[in-house]
């Protein structure tokens, strides 16, 4: 991969870019692309290919796409050939339950979906069992105990996995109206297991017993009140009865039924035969005052004064309950079947992850250790129970923090760690996600080409130039390519001087029509390229002027004759239009040591050259970025300035103005002319666009680069243009 050709039309806001990236003499490049200028389309373009994905223009999607990336064999770009590093923002999209496991990304988001199907599905289930049961308690919980006594999530899968077959053969839902709450509370189940009240309970369901072997109708465990009010409502649903069919019930005599009143009425009278038993009321009575005792049990006994047909299930309360369960599961079938079905059909894929997750053990391991030897944060990484996944009684390595504090060390939970850390702390646990996926192509010696999406974006520079470390790393493994993408200048600065070459740094240009990739000048500090241009390239001389400024404010004050002077070539004053080109021959030989004379006409007025100058780069003739604007932003506020001091009128007002005077002549204006609604939103913008623009040093002219060419000729032309 000695060449990466790249032509792409219409790709996520790039209208056309083409470049090619010869990695014949570096094996990485850098690229400044100030903000909305190609920097994520790019990189989402390329995780296009690494994911097998076609790209689009999400604002325009009729767009016709076009993306065509192929090495110097002339081959494309398969998948596996491609990786793009994310920024801090995408890791932290991970699923908290799976923020500590150490699984590769494409791992991760495979396990997740999985995990996020089955919780769609669990959590449909569970809102069905809520309104069944119309139960406050945490029902996974409680779904879980009722059939194998614990509590965890995979026990909750486990219960529905062993009823399963039960519930296939169960033809009916029996208690699905059961108050779940009513009966299952803590306070009832501990009085159920009072000796008064079991032992009423006894004789009462003794009792019952006996007056079911002796019913007519009724058979115990088989053909009970519940069967037969369910025979008469099917049959009526069924239309049975009105088919002219009736129901001949076998007992001593035979009986015809005809219609579902006489059947329901048969049933009523067999159960009230049985309910007002003396005996079996006598044994109720003895119920309720055991229940009576206790104030917290009334409404447990006006419930079952209601529903005395549950008192004979009350003798085993751990088997009454799973039957409860299974009604509220026979009741809500179709969502009982979905949900165990998910979970069925991901136990093989979720093996799989599993097995390959500890294959690549070692390689976490390694990817930790170079985390906790490279970054600086105040906790160390481990993997608590490799010993566990390296015998196979857990599945997947799980992350582990210890935080320390001076000589101090204490384990710690994510959440609790988190809380603790600043924002560049916390940014850097997504490095050790990086480190793997790197390490393992490394291992496998896969050809890559890297896309370096700004991982270092807001990070301290402590672990900002770790991780340029590691990227220079990177550079030195054979098959290994890279693209980094930054919209910091400083990074992409920090990058050329560490291991990028200069002549592979470049840097992005938006207009209207296209992307372009060019080689870029002035990183390291470009006002030392403009000294020895001072009198012969008169772009270069007009953007000197604010630096010559800043070095004579720096070393002989703000009151000095040259830097007054200067200020009148950054500012609409008194004098702007007296200052000649030889003048400024004068403060740039005594600033810069210079002894040489500008080549064009000395009398020239530098306020005109400078206006030439702005009107050059409006045209797209003004040079390199960086000196066109600063040349804008010179030609702009000029421009605003002369029109509003005109426009103001007041000598005494303009003259007496001695510091941020855009800002001052701008609050005149809209004092005296604050109709003039046309005019005011376009000198609102000179003020928010360009003093920083012209107060620029060797440290400090990012803010410029990354504002766009054709922002500043717009507002240029509009300045122009005021009236």
């Amino acid at each position: 991969m000695t060449q990466v050709t790249v032509q792409l039309e219409n790709c996520y806001g790039i209208k056309t870019l083409t470049h090619t990236f010869d990695f014949s003499q570096s094996e990485a490049y850098a690229i400044y692309a100030p903000n909305g200028s190609m920097k994520t389309s790019f990189a989402q373009t390329l995780r296009d290919i690494a994911e097998g994905q076609k790209s689009q223009d999400r604002i325009f999607p009729s767009r016709t796409t076009f993306r065509d990336i192929r090495d110097s064999n002339g081959e494309a770009l398969s998948p596996e050939r491609v990786l793009v590093l994310s920024p801090y923002d995408e890791f932290f999209s991970h699923n908290e339950k799976t923020s500590t496991l150490l699984v590769n990304n494409a791992l991760r988001r495979e396990y997740e979906k999985l995990q996020e199907d089955i919780d769609i599905c669990k959590a449909s289930f569970l809102k069905a069992m809520k309104e069944q049961s119309g139960s406050k308690k945490p029902l996974e919980q409680e779904i879980a105990l009722a059939f194998t006594k614990d509590s965890d999530e995979e026990s909750f899968f486990q219960a529905l996995e062993r009823i399963n077959i039960e519930l296939k053969q169960q033809t009916d839902a029996p208690f699905q109206d059961v108050q779940y709450d009513a009966i299952f509370e803590d306070k009832i189940l501990a009085a159920l297991n009072t000796q008064g009240l079991k032992t009423a309970l006894q004789e009462y369901i003794v009792r019952y017993n006996q007056l079911l072997d002796s019913s007519t109708y009724f058979k115990k465990g088989i053909f009970e009140y519940y069967n037969a009010t369910q025979i008469a409502k099917t049959l009526k649903a069924n239309g049975f009865f009105a088919a002219k069919h009736s129901v001949t019930l076998h007992a001593e005599t035979k009986q015809e039924i005809t219609t579902q009143t006489q059947l329901e009425e048969l049933v009523q009278e067999e159960l009230n035969g049985i309910t007002n038993d003396k005996d079996l009321k006598k044994n109720f009575d003895a119920i309720k005052k055991q229940l009576e005792k206790n104030v917290q049990l009334r409404d447990f006994q006006a419930y079952l004064g209601r529903h005395e047909r549950l008192l004979p299930h009350l003798d085993n309360l751990d088997l009454f309950k799973e039957q409860v369960w299974k009604s509220y599961f026979k009741a809500e079938e179709s969502l009982y079947d979905e949900l165990l079905g998910k979970y069925r059909s991901s136990k093989a894929q979720r093996k799989r992850i599993e097995q390959q997750a500890r294959k690549e053990r070692t390689q976490w391991e390694s990817a930790i250790e170079l985390f906790n030897e490279r970054f600086f944060v105040p906790f160390r990484l481990e993997a608590k129970n490799k010993a566990a996944v390296a015998l196979g009684h857990q599945p997947l390595l799980d992350l582990q923090y210890t935080f320390r504090d001076g000589p101090e060390e204490m384990p710690i939970e994510r959440q609790e760690l988190l809380k603790s850390l600043s924002q560049g702390e916390k940014k850097a646990l997504y490095i050790l996600n990086i480190i793997f996926e790197v390490e393992v192509r490394r291992q496998s010696n896969q050809e890559t080409l890297f896309i370096i999406d700004d991982i270092a974006d807001s990070f301290d520079y402590k672990n900002k130039y770790a991780i340029i470390q590691y990227l220079q790393d990177i550079s030195t493994t054979p098959g290994f390519k890279q693209i980094i993408l930054t919209h910091n200048f400083d990074f992409f600065r920090t990058l050329e001087r560490r291991f990028v070459s200069y002549s592979s740094c470049l840097m992005a240009t938006k207009t209207d029509s296209e992307t372009t990739l060019a080689k870029a000048a002035g990183i390291r500090n470009p006002f030392l390229h403009w000294k020895n241009s001072l009198f012969h390239k008169d772009i270069k001389r007009v953007a000197s002027i604010p630096f010559a400024r800043n070095l004579v404010e720096y070393t002989r004050g703000d009151s000095d004759a040259n830097y007054m002077k200067l200020t009148s070539l950054l500012h609409w004053k008194g004098d702007s239009t007296s200052i000649t080109q030889a003048d400024l021959d004068d403060v740039f030989c005594k600033v810069f040591g210079n002894a040489d004379t500008f080549v064009g006409d000395p009398e020239e007025r530098v306020v005109d050259r400078i206006e030439k100058e702005a009107k050059a780069c409006l045209n797209g003739n003004g040079g390199s970025d960086l000196d066109a604007k600063v040349v804008l932003s010179m030609g702009i506020r000029l421009a605003a300035e002369r029109f509003m001091v005109d426009k103001i009128a007041d000598e005494d007002f303009t003259s007496g103005i001695t510091t941020n005077q855009t800002r001052e002549l701008l609050h005149r204006f809209e004092c005296d002319f604050g109709s003039e609604n046309k005019v005011l939103p376009t000198l609102r913008r000179v003020a928010l666009m360009t003093p920083e623009n012209i107060h620029l040093n060797a440290f400090m002219y990012e803010p410029l680069l990354d504002m766009s060419d054709d922002s500043l000729r717009s507002l240029y032309s509009d300045v122009c243009n005021l009236k």
